[in-house]
């Protein structure tokens, strides 16, 4: 398994991906202490980009379980404006190049992998082996093989494992979930889900370059609509077929900019999904035999909405998705209440894209899933 390095992803930077942009404001010393509350785990963000440090150290702020202990940069300047920001102990702000000692610093329980999807494997390992708790970054790898090394290692330092499926902790989605198990509109027939946005930003962004990414609106909203498909349905697909569109081939060198794939579920059921880097969609509608659902906008941060063929608004107050789902890990590893999005979860959604992908190359031919064993609720 060849693991995409650090040194790598700086070289890379340096030929033109731009960093984003540093915190500003004044300290949050209020809401962070320095000495760990035993009955709040300390989490460390490995990787401080946009979403570390517009979504994640925010919602740290309302989590009631887990805290910010600390940081894991590669930039040197991030460090003092974090550390101000968010009165983070120095002893509790690592590099790249020491990370590895992080095990011995008792404040931090929870390593959060927040860096691009090809380094996820070899920082979600090295925080196992670090005796550290592990939520990774969705994707969960890049690959089923890499997603099998992280549940290994994590198995076997005996640490808990989560994907970073803030979705998966949302009111909308198990109120979504709810409607399909309990059959309040019948049985689901149909499913359509989409998820994409227009990317117009720098052309040597991460996202743009397989290496770092993996691939492309697949291995990114993708999951999005993979995951909607299935809890929109209520199982888990046995087939998938798939096609790939691209109108801007200039800009999507590398990387897959529309894809669409048809599932098909052991229930009867069908679905249809779109994700893209080049069309907006953010919707999920499921058909059923007495009616239907739907939530419009369905992946986005939030507010979510929703509404049903019976003339009811879905409707809950709004919440940080992301302060849900870290929430969520830590009640799991303090409570022992389950896991909304363990590794397997992670590997399973790496299987369905790694047929996509294949049937793609295939001409669309369709690609049988067997997921039976996988043990996931979907």
């Amino acid at each position: 398994m060849k693991l995409f390095s650090r040194r790598d992803f700086s070289a890379t930077m340096g030929k033109g991906i731009t960093a984003t942009a540093l915190l500003g404001g004044t300290s949050l010393a209020c809401a962070n202490s320095t000495k760990q509350d035993k009955k709040k785990l300390g989490i460390a963000l490995v990787g401080l980009g946009s979403y570390s440090t517009y979504q994640l150290a925010p919602s740290l702020q309302d989590t009631e379980h887990c805290y910010l202990a600390g940081i894991v940069t590669g930039t040197p300047e991030k460090e003092k404006v974090w550390q101000d920001k968010y009165d983070i102990p120095s002893k509790n702000i690592y590099n790249y190049e020491n990370f590895d000692t992080i095990a011995k610093n008792d404040a931090i329980d929870i390593v959060y992998v927040v860096l691009p999807n090809s380094m996820h494997a070899d920082f979600s390992i090295r925080a196992a082996g670090a005796g550290k708790h592990v939520i990774c970054e969705k994707p969960m790898a890049i690959s089923v093989e890499e997603c099998d090394a992280i549940i290994k290692a994590c198995k076997e330092a005996g640490v808990k494992l989560s994907v970073g499926y803030r979705m998966q902790s949302d009111p909308y989605t198990k109120e979504v979930k709810k409607y399909v198990a309990e059959k309040t509109f019948g049985d689901v027939h149909f499913v359509s889900s989409d998820a994409g946005y227009i990317s117009r930003g720098n052309p040597n962004q991460w996202r743009l370059n397989k290496k770092l990414s993996g691939g492309g609106a697949l291995m990114n909203m993708g999951v999005y609509s993979i995951q909607t498909s299935i809890y929109g349905c209520g199982s888990n697909p046995s087939s998938v077929s798939a096609q790939e569109f691209s109108t801007r081939p200039e800009y999507f060198k590398e990387t897959d900019e529309t894809i669409t794939a048809q599932f098909e579920f052991p229930t009867g059921a069908v679905a249809h999904m779109m994700t893209s880097h080049n069309a907006n969609g953010n919707r999920l509608k499921s058909h059923c035999s007495k009616g239907w659902f739907e939530l419009e906008p369905a992946h986005s941060y939030g507010p979510i909405s929703g509404r049903t063929s019976n003339g009811n608004v879905i409707s809950f107050p709004h919440k940080r998705q992301q302060a849900l789902q870290m929430d969520d890990f830590a009640k799991h590893i303090l409570l022992g209440t389950p896991n909304v999005a363990p590794g397997e979860m992670g590997k399973r959604d790496m299987i369905i894209v790694e047929a996509i992908y294949r049937s793609i190359a295939e001409g669309g031919k369709k690609q049988m899933l067997d997921l039976g064993n996988m043990g996931i609720v979907p």
